[in-house]
């Protein structure tokens, strides 16, 4: 009989014998993998991480173009000290307010209804995401002239129902200003333009979420919500208390997402505005602020400076979402 230190020697020299095996074919497998992985490696270095450093290089330097004087920090405490840095910063933080929340919103709604649905699943699912796949500069085309204040649909519709036409796209007013009739001052909260330029957003973005909630939803198991329909919950208890959990990693990733590509939001406020700015800069987010600054101002170093805290500020917000409502998220 094997004494249990004898077959523990024996356990131990197994196991280093399969850590020299795997080791011996990673080793032999290392080239191979970084031959393949070269391309996509060269790639993401020349266009990804060289510019970031180029950038925060760049924001080093004061003056116009390149070549300007060294400053450190000037340009990062001139942006903090900049009224129109915050103030873009504010109209950033209004259009992620106003389109993320609504987007998944009306996004889950569309998805759930496609899926309890068996006719025509595919032709709806086709329509809802052609906005999405449409070019935004074409479709802030039509938006443009569907808001147009003189011979627009929007106002016609308006004037039909015996309201007072709009500017839209022009207004710098505050929409709870005009909503109120006056009580609440014409500078607080969004303006008219930038809730023309939230709507088309929600309307653009919506099929990207609808076809990734659709898939969320198909992935979970039935079972799960007939066994909770046997025990006698009705629809609203079944989507709160069975869907919208198994669907949380879903919810958790577009949020992610949806988060990124607002504070890197530009196409819709340049092509709707025609500048960005829009009226008196109630349109002007943070990447409209920094492309007047580097292609209108020539201020290299200083578009530098805010590209920098805009990069900085989106992962802040990131891994604060992936340390609190990271928690939040249920797998199976």
């Amino acid at each position: 009989m094997l004494t249990p230190w004898i077959v523990l020697d024996g356990c131990v020299a197994r196991c280093d014998n399969i850590f020299d095996r795997l080791s011996t074919r990673a080793l032999r497998d290392t080239p191979i993998a970084l031959f393949l992985l070269a391309p996509a490696l060269a790639i993401l270095g020349v266009f990804g991480v060289a510019p970031l450093f180029f950038a925060v290089y760049l924001s080093l330097f004061g003056g116009k173009y390149s070549g300007g004087p060294f400053v450190g920090f000037g340009n990062f405490l001139e942006a903090f000290g900049s009224d129109a840095f915050w103030r873009s910063f504010l109209v950033t933080a209004y259009y992620a307010a106003g389109t993320i929340p609504a987007t998944m919103a009306i996004s889950f709604t569309v998805a759930y209804g496609l899926f309890r649905i068996t006719r025509g699943r595919g032709f709806f699912r086709t329509v809802y995401f052609l906005p999405y796949v449409t070019s935004a500069v074409a479709a802030a085309m039509v938006w443009r002239a569907l808001l147009n204040p003189q011979f627009g649909v929007a106002n016609a519709i308006l004037a039909w129902a015996g309201v007072s036409p709009q500017q839209w796209l022009l207004e710098p007013r505050g929409v709870l200003h005009l909503i109120t009739g006056g009580r609440i001052p014409a500078e607080a909260g969004p303006s008219l333009a930038l809730c023309c330029i939230i709507l088309f957003e929600i309307w653009h973005s919506s099929g990207f979420m609808i076809v990734v909630f659709l898939a969320g939803l198909t992935a979970i198991p039935r079972e799960l919500e007939e066994s909770a329909r046997i025990d006698g919950a009705g629809a609203f208890q079944v989507i709160r208390n069975v869907i919208l959990p198994l669907l949380s990693p879903t919810v958790f990733f577009l949020a992610i997402v949806s988060v990124i590509k607002s504070f890197q939001a530009f196409n819709s406020f340049y092509a709707l505005t025609g500048n960005g700015r829009g009226p008196v800069d109630t349109t002007q987010n943070v990447t409209v602020y920094i492309y007047s600054n580097f292609y209108e101002y020539q201020r290299w170093g200083y578009g530098a400076a805010v590209a920098t805290l805009l990069c900085l500020a989106i992962v802040t917000l990131t891994v604060l979402q992936w340390r609190f409502l990271g928690r939040k998220v249920h797998y199976e």
